[in-house]
C-alpha cells in the first residue's frame, strides 16, 4: 500500500498488556457523556432509556469490528488518522477526514467540559452566574492543557485515578438504587423507535472512546489477536455498567423530573437514595469524569493533529505552520474547545459531538471497504457498520435540525471547512509527498 507509512507504524514496539489495553478502551468510553447526556436521551426515548444505550452499544459494536481490523493490519500510534490513508491514500480525501475527526474530538472535549460546569454549578446550588460559569469552563479547559504539558505520565496517572473513583461510585449508585426501587409501581411508557435510535443517536458519544485503543496497537505484541479482545471487552463492560445506571435512574425517578433536571440527572437521582451526601458524591465523581475526559481527549486531539502532521496525512501547509508540534497543536485544540465550549449549551454540544463522530466512523469503515481483503474483514459487517451508523446519524440529524439548527449549521460548517481548508492548502502547496 503506501511502504514508508508502513514502515513508520511498525517501528520497534514497547509492549501494552491485554488488561492495560482494555482499561484504556474502559477510560475512554466511561463517564463524561453518560453524567451529561442521560436527561436529553430520555426526552427521547421516556421509560425506553437503557434500550437506546444497548442499541448504541451494538452500533458501536459493528464500528469496533471495523476499527479491530484496521488496528491490527495497520498497527499505528494514530490510529483511525492512519486508516483513511491506507484506505484512501495520501490526498484531500484522508487529509480532510483528518482535519474533520480533529474537530470532532474537539467538539467532544467541549462537551465534557460543558458537562463539568453543569455539575459545579449543582454544586454550589445552580446559583452560579452566567459569566462565572464561562470563567469556570475556560479554566477548565486551560488546567487540563496544563496537565497534558507537564507529560503523557501525568495524564495517564490521572485518567486512572479518576476512572476509578468514577467505575465505584456509579457501581455503587447502581446498586443502592436498584434496592429502594419500587418495581411494582413502575410502568413503561408508550414506545417511539423513531425516539429511541435519536436516543441512541445522542448516547453514541459514549462509546466513541473505544477508537483510543487502536492507537496502541503498535505496542502489542500480537494485535491481530489482542485489539479486538481488548475492544470487545471494553465494551461489553462499559455497556453493562450504562444499563444499569440508565435502569437505576429510570426506575428511581419519574421522566418529568428526568428531562427537568437534564444535564444532572445522576446527582438528582442519588439525591433520591443517598440524601444530600449523595448527590454531592456523584457531583464530585461527574467532574472527576469530565475532567477527566477533557483532559484525556484534548491530548489524544493534539495527538492526532501532530501524528498527522509528522507523517502527512495531511497537507504540508497545515503540517509545517498550524500542527507543526505537538504543543502548537495543544495550544491550537484548547483555543478551539473553549470556542465550541463557549458558543453551545450543553445539549447542543452533546448533539454536534455525536454526530460528528456518527459520520467519522460511517466514512472510515466505507473506506475499509477498499482495503478488506488486506484486513480480512466481512464487507458484510462493514455494510452494516455504515448502515447503522448513517440510520442513526439520519435520525439525530433531521432531529437537530428541527430542535437545535445552529448544531446541525455548524457541523455543516466544519465539515465543509474541512474540506476545503485541505483542498486549498494542496492546491497552493501540490508537492508534497
Amino acid at each position: 500500500m503506501h511502504p514508508e507509512l508502513l514502515k513508520h507504524s511498525t517501528k520497534q514496539r514497547s509492549n501494552i498488556s491485554l488488561f492495560s489495553a482494555t482499561a484504556l478502551g474502559v477510560g475512554g468510553m466511561m463517564g463524561a457523556g453518560l453524567y451529561s447526556l442521560l436527561g436529553l436521551a430520555s426526552f427521547h426515548a421516556g421509560s425506553y432509556l437503557p434500550l437506546a444505550f444497548l442499541l448504541g452499544a451494538i452500533a458501536a459494536s459493528f464500528s469496533i469490528y471495523s476499527y479491530a481490523k484496521l488496528g491490527a493490519a495497520y498497527p499505528s500510534s494514530g490510529g483511525a488518522a492512519t486508516f483513511t490513508v491506507m484506505s484512501f491514500g495520501p490526498g484531500i480525501i484522508s487529509g480532510s477526514i483528518n482535519i474533520f475527526q480533529y474537530i470532532a474530538y474537539l467538539i467532544a472535549a467541549a462537551l465534557y467540559a460543558a458537562g463539568f460546569v453543569e455539575y459545579a454549578n449543582t454544586l454550589f446550588g445552580g446559583d452560579l452566574s452566567p459569566f462565572l460559569l464561562k470563567a469556570i469552563t475556560a479554566s477548565i479547559i486551560l488546567s487540563c492543557t496544563f496537565i497534558n504539558l507537564l507529560g503523557a505520565s501525568l495524564v495517564g496517572r490521572a485518567e486512572m485515578l479518576a476512572i476509578g473513583l468514577v467505575v465505584i461510585s456509579l457501581l455503587i449508585f447502581s446498586a443502592m438504587g436498584f434496592e429502594q426501587a419500587q418495581f411494582s409501581a413502575f410502568r413503561m411508557g408508550s414506545l417511539s423507535i423513531e425516539g429511541i435510535a435519536v436516543a441512541a443517536g445522542i448516547l453514541y458519544i459514549n462509546f466513541q472512546g473505544f477508537g483510543v485503543v487502536t492507537n496502541s496497537s503498535s505496542a502489542m505484541k500480537s494485535p491481530q489477536r489482542e485489539l479486538p479482545l481488548a475492544m470487545f471487552s471494553a465494551l461489553i463492560l462499559v455497556t453493562v455498567a450504562y444499563l444499569a445506571v440508565s435502569s437505576a435512574v429510570v426506575l428511581l425517578m419519574p421522566l418529568s423530573a428526568i428531562e427537568l433536571n437534564n444535564g444532572h440527572v445522576l446527582a438528582d437521582a442519588a439525591q433520591l437514595v443517598a440524601g444530600k451526601l449523595g448527590q454531592i458524591a456523584i457531583s464530585i465523581s461527574a467532574l472527576l469524569a469530565c475532567a477527566a475526559a477533557v483532559n484525556a481527549t484534548i491530548f489524544a486531539a493534539s495527538n492526532i493533529a501532530a501524528d498527522v502532521a509528522k507523517k502527512r496525512m495531511v497537507s504540508s501547509a497545515l503540517g509545517n505552520s498550524v500542527l507543526k508540534t505537538q504543543m502548537r497543536a495543544l495550544t491550537i485544540s484548547s483555543i478551539g474547545v473553549i470556542i465550541f465550549a463557549l458558543l453551545f449549551p450543553l445539549a447542543e454540544i452533546g448533539q454536534m459531538a455525536s454526530l460528528a463522530f456518527l459520520l467519522v466512523y460511517a466514512v472510515v469503515t466505507f473506506g475499509h471497504l477498499r482495503v478488506h481483503q488486506q484486513t480480512g474483514a466481512d464487507p458484510r459487517i462493514l455494510w452494516c457498520a455504515i448502515a447503522i451508523n448513517a440510520a442513526l446519524f439520519m435520525a439525530l440529524f433531521i432531529n437537530t435540525v428541527k430542535t437545535a439548527p445552529a448544531s446541525a449549521i455548524a457541523l455543516v460548517v466544519a465539515l465543509i471547512a474541512s474540506i476545503a481548508i485541505e483542498s486549498i492548502s494542496r492546491y497552493w502547496h501540490p508537492r508534497q509527498r
